[in-house]
């Protein structure tokens, strides 16, 4: 089964948290703190593999975990780090956010990995804490949490030469005879309902890959019938080659059908239309397109266009035409890369915090960097409280709160704690 889309669920691990413990050695009475970090959460990675060639994995599997850190011991030792999580994809995976969109890695090489969320770093143990000031610190910071993301998995397949048309040009014959790819082949529309691969060797020594794309219908360019499914898939092919059924038999016209192919990929992308394209004119074993080839030929040479009659069912002119494409393929040049949808991150500063209120009417104080510091507080230790009280002073909430009208004794949350003003 070929699947060609995935949504998946990643997460990345925590980091352990540190030790606070104190150093028990013969002759020393007083030892100082020895409490060692965290070790940092396992990140979540995508990884280009050569072995995989669709996503149907994901079927099974769509959910993620990184492991853990491991936390901090005594004597200063540190917990280990947590091993990352690899995720094998195919190559041309494109990588979305599920729910903005935006594009985070295009995956065409093998080999190629992408971090997707990042471990959290480990908790510092109590030896950490250390200074002039306080000289035996009692706390030691839990490690910070890991980060998930819902991720959209779209694989555009990696084909040197794309073969395009209507359903039942006979496309899918071409292919069984140029290559050892077995798709299957009927007399109705739409018997290829997924994209088919196959390798060109020819007799130079020279070899390609040629994707049967499923036949195109009008609207494809909106959806309809499996149009943006197809469509993608035709986006990478360097070369497009276009099979038109000159016989007329099915009740379109050949000219017709190029035509209208042609304005669904000009409306799904632009550069497609662009592509350089060998025009194929097939079922000449048939009277009607021996009868229909001429008008074909003038209408297409006027365009600039050589037309290739061939036979999928015999066989004729297919070794001149993989010949004919192999050259091209060897005479093109990349096209450069689109500006236009190019994503450019740029450095912002981030806001540190923001205060609303919660639908019961309790302070919401939002932000990466306090619900981090919540996370890795331990409440549980009276100068680890301190510390945060201070913090949180520092950094400006309370008066922030105090500006919005907070009094004695409101509710304030922040991520998963929550407490009770004191002034």
């Amino acid at each position: 089964m070929f699947i060609d889309r995935a949504r998946i669920h990643v997460v990345s691990g925590n980091g352990g948290n540190g030790m606070s413990s104190w150093r028990r050695e013969k002759f020393v009475p007083k030892g100082g703190p020895s409490g060692g970090d965290g070790g940092r959460g396992g990140d979540v990675i995508l990884i280009v593999d050569a072995n995989t060639n669709t996503l149907i994995d994901f079927r099974f599997k769509r959910k993620f975990v990184a492991s853990n850190g491991v936390g901090g011991q005594t004597k200063n030792m540190h917990g280990h780090n947590a091993e990352p999580t690899y995720i094998k994809v195919p190559a041309g995976t494109l990588v979305k956010d599920a729910e903005s969109g935006e594009v985070l890695a295009d995956l065409t090489k093998v080999g190629q990995k992408a971090v997707m969320v990042k471990g959290g770093r480990g908790g510092r143990g109590n030896a950490r804490f250390v200074n002039s000031v306080n000289r035996a610190p009692t706390f030691s910071e839990n490690g910070a949490p890991g980060e998930e993301r819902m991720l959209q998995l779209e694989l555009k397949l990696l084909a040197d030469i794309g073969l395009v048309g209507y359903p039942s040009v006979g496309k899918s014959s071409i292919i069984s005879r140029v290559s050892a790819a077995k798709p299957d082949i009927a007399a109705y529309h739409f018997t290829t309902l997924t994209p088919v691969l196959g390798v060109v060797s020819l007799d130079e020594g020279h070899s390609f890959v040629i994707a049967d794309i499923p036949g195109l219908i009008e609207g494809a360019h909106e959806g309809v019938g499996l149009g943006h499914d197809f469509l993608r898939h035709i986006e990478r092919t360097k070369i497009i080659i276009h099979v038109l059924d000159v016989s007329g038999l099915e009740g379109r016209d050949p000219i017709d059908d190029y035509n209208k192919i042609n304005t669904e990929l000009r409306l799904y992308n632009e550069r497609l239309a662009n592509r350089p394209q060998i025009i194929v004119a097939n079922k000449m074993d048939l009277v009607e397109s021996q009868e229909n080839l001429p008008r074909v030929v003038e209408y297409m040479e006027k365009l600039g266009f050589q037309v290739y009659p061939v036979s999928a069912a015999t066989g004729e002119g297919l070794p001149q035409l993989m010949k004919v494409a192999s050259e091209m393929l060897k005479q093109y040049v990349e096209e450069p890369e689109e500006t236009d949808d190019t994503i450019v991150y740029e450095a912002k500063p981030e806001v540190e915090f923001t205060v609303s209120h919660d639908i019961d009417g309790a302070y919401l104080v939002r932000g990466r960097g306090i619900e981090r510091l919540v996370a890795m507080t331990n409440f549980d230790n009276e100068e680890g409280v301190r510390r945060f009280q201070q913090i949180f002073r520092q950094r400006g909430i309370e008066e922030v709160l105090k500006e919005r009208g907070i009094k004695e004794g409101d509710t304030v949350r922040i991520g998963e704690m929550e407490f009770e003003f004191r002034l």
